[in-house]
């Protein structure tokens, strides 16, 4: 009974957020649970996000953060699936058609600090290197992945759970481990 109560309240809390943001939303968009959005996001038509553990208990806790800044633009497209994850954007992170992210990803376009020490402790962190992620049309990235700046994800490729993807995985192959590599090809 809490739970029919809660959908609508969540609904509601979601469509401000979204609107507050000016989050530009396609048709048919399905948030299960609250989502936290910031910043310049675009989400495509039948987008279905899950935010917090009883939506997807594999996630955890978490709930989905979708959040750029710094000129960084997060664009979502159609019939894409995001689970518990969070993205984080200074650059561009660009998810294709039909793409499924597991529960409890990380999708980082940035290193957030500077590689060198003296830089880092100061008061303003300069030469943080930033570039952008694309993950292609029918990509599956496997719950509790990381994914780090500069990436590009193949069209229908499969990144095993709980990996750390340092660099490009070309189409139709299954990458899995840390830092993530080479299975085998994808088998249609």
């Amino acid at each position: 009974m809490i739970d029919r109560m809660m959908k609508p309240i969540n609904d509601i809390y979601n469509r401000w957020v979204l609107h507050k943001n000016h989050v530009q939303c396609g048709r048919n968009l399905k948030v299960n649970g609250r989502v936290y959005v910031y910043g310049d996001i675009l989400i495509g038509d039948s987008v279905s996000i899950n935010s917090g553990f009883k939506y997807n208990p594999i996630g955890g806790q978490e709930r989905t953060i979708l959040y750029s800044r710094n000129g960084g633009k997060i664009k979502i497209g159609n019939n894409v699936g995001i689970s518990n994850s969070s993205l984080f954007s200074v650059a561009s992170i660009t998810i294709e058609d039909n793409v499924k992210v597991g529960g409890s990803c990380k999708i980082y376009d940035t290193d957030f600090h500077s590689l060198d020490y003296y830089k880092r402790i100061s008061d303003h962190d300069t030469d943080i290197i930033s570039k952008p992620i694309l993950i292609k049309e029918g990509a599956f990235v496997g719950a509790h992945s990381l994914i780090l700046k500069g990436v590009i994800i193949g069209k229908h490729s499969i990144v095993g759970a709980g990996s750390i993807v340092t660099k490009n995985i070309p189409d139709n192959e299954i990458w899995a481990g840390n830092p993530a590599c080479f299975i085998r090809k994808v088998t249609e």
